[in-house]
Order: structure tokens, then sequence, then C-alpha cells
């Protein structure tokens, strides 16, 4: 148990002293807003594409093995969405609460948290294994957030035709999944590896991307809206923190997955919710206080779930 409980500490430990020394450093007037708005535009569109990129060209990883894992990962994702919809609907009468609950259990920072966890545990293989199973699942979390979010609507512009828009445009332009489609179709393709100034430049870059995304939560913590959560920021963190895993842990047996695709799913699903759900909940019109509320409270809270989760399943031999 012992060599369970370092293990879970090994793996989150170093994200909490990177988020606390973005905390730290804002409280210092070292980070402002400016910094962490530009900073983490930085990591978005250059660092965190270089990562995902490089280490999906750079590994061994066999990729059709991982379909079960994706299929595990999509299912834990629809189950938390179907639940917490029936739970919202039930519970929750003003609309635009409702989406904000529903994205904050179901959305988890896989992009930032959940690869730095899966990289301090499992070394490049497992990065590689993450960043698949990130960019499949990403393009769900993104179509889910839109369908959610949609009940609340603004304008009558609004429509179900102007949201698909809106979700294939997300798609084909974001950063992350146009590097896992190139690096997907470079490994395809009888090319030479890539190696001189590309590779030393794009491995910098992608050294720069967790540790920076990290500092830069860190900074954006907001510790009046973690110490003073509403009881629907609550019910929706328990959902994230607690909920979530269990989901995970029972779909990894149903699936028979074991050892690194255990692991990967764990601390995957287990993160804490996305911080691009409190800027789609803002610019889809429902409650950003609410979904900064559930942002604060699981990005701290989340990481001990995080070690527990892993401490357990790691003394039952199970990741």
């Amino acid at each position: 148990m012992i060599d369970a409980i370092i293990f879970a500490m090994t793996i989150v430990l170093p994200n909490l002293a990177l988020m606390w020394l973005g905390f730290f450093m804002k409280r210092r007037g070292e980070a402002d807003q400016v910094f962490i708005d530009q900073a983490s535009s930085f990591v978005f569109n250059y660092c965190l594409p270089c990562l995902l990129f490089f280490s999906v060209v750079d590994s061994d990883v066999d990729y059709a093995k991982q379909v079960v894992l994706i299929g595990a990962g999509i299912v834990v994702t629809f189950i938390l969405f179907i639940g917490s919809e029936l739970y919202a609907k039930r519970f929750i009468s003003d609309p635009a609460n409702q989406g904000v609950f529903v994205q904050g259990i179901f959305r988890s920072n896989m992009a930032i948290i959940g690869l730095a966890t899966v990289a301090n545990a499992y070394g490049t293989t497992g990065l590689s294994i993450g960043a698949v199973y990130m960019g499949v699942v990403t393009i769900l979390f993104n179509i889910l957030a839109v369908i959610t979010l949609s009940r609340v609507s603004k304008s009558i512009e609004d429509t179900w035709l102007s949201r698909s828009t809106m979700i294939i445009k997300k798609l084909f332009t974001n950063p992350l999944i146009i590097a896992l489609v190139a690096a997907f179709t470079y490994k395809a393709l009888p090319l030479p590896p890539i190696a001189g100034v590309i590779h030393i430049t794009g491995g910098l870059l992608a050294a720069v991307a967790l540790p920076l995304a990290l500092i830069c939560a860190g900074a954006s913590i907001n510790l009046k809206s973690m110490l003073h959560p509403s009881g629907l920021s609550m019910q929706a963190s328990i959902g994230r923190i607690v909920i979530a895993p269990l989901v995970a842990i029972a779909v990894g047996f149903a699936f028979g997955l074991t050892g690194v695709h255990m692991g990967v799913l764990f601390l995957m699903v287990a993160s804490p919710t996305a911080a691009a759900s409190y800027v789609m909940a803002k610019a889809m019109g429902g409650n950003d206080i609410l979904a900064a509320n559930i942002l604060a409270f699981t990005t701290v809270v989340g990481m001990f779930g995080m070690a527990i989760g892993a401490a357990i399943l790691r003394a039952m031999g199970l990741i």
C-alpha cells in the first residue's frame, strides 16, 4: 500500500506544485490576467499541438490496440452526459444553469491536467496513448457541450444549423485536433523520421506545454469561488470528483481494461472540470458564475481525488 501511495503522490504532487507556483505568482502580481490569457493562448495554439504531434510521431504505440480504450471513454462520456442531463431536468429549473451543470460533470480537463498526470505516471508511452484518447473524446466533448448549452438561446438566429456550423468550425480549427490528424497522417505515410532542427524546435515547444499550462491554471484559481461554492456548484463538483471516476472504473472493468489503459481512462476521466467549460458557457449565455465556481473547486479538490483513486487502484494492481 505504501508503494501505491508513493505512486499516487508522484503523479499528482508535481502538478499541484506547478499550480501553486502559478497561484503564488498571481498573488505577488507577477502573473496578471494579461499574462494568463497570452500564455494560455500560446500553450493552446503552439505548445500543446507540438506535444501531441511529436508524442504520436515518435512513439511505437500500436494505435489499433487503443480502440477498446477509446470505446470505453466514449461510453463513460455518454453515461455522464445522459445521467447529468436527466438530473438537471428533474432538479434544476433555470435553463441557464442546466447546461453549465451538465458540462461541469461530463467534461474533464484532459488536455492539461489529464495529460500531465498520465505523463507523470507512464512516461512517453502513456502520453502517446493519452493523446490519442484525448483527440477522439475532445471531439465528442465539443459536440455534447454545444448541445447541452444550446438550451439558452439569446438570438433568433441561434438555430440548430448555426450551432452545427459552430461545432464543425470548432473541430476543424482546433489546433489540438489538427496536430493529431497531422501526426496520424505522417505515421501512415512512408515518410522518414523527423529529425534535426525541426524535431529539436518542436521538442522544446512541447517541453513548455504542460508546465506553463499548469502554472496558468494555478494563477486562474479564484479562492473566493472555491471556498464559497453554491449548492448547485457543489452538486456538480461531486459529480465530477466522485461519480465520474467511479463510472470510469466500472466501465473500465466492463471493457476488460487493465494496466496502462485502465490508468489512462481513470486519470483522464477523474481530471477536474475543463477550463474550456467556462469559456463556452459564457459565450453561449450560460451561468458563467456557476461555471467558474465548479471550475475552481474541482481544479483543486479534484487533484486529491485523483491521488486517492490512483492509490487504491494501484494497490489493487489495476493500473
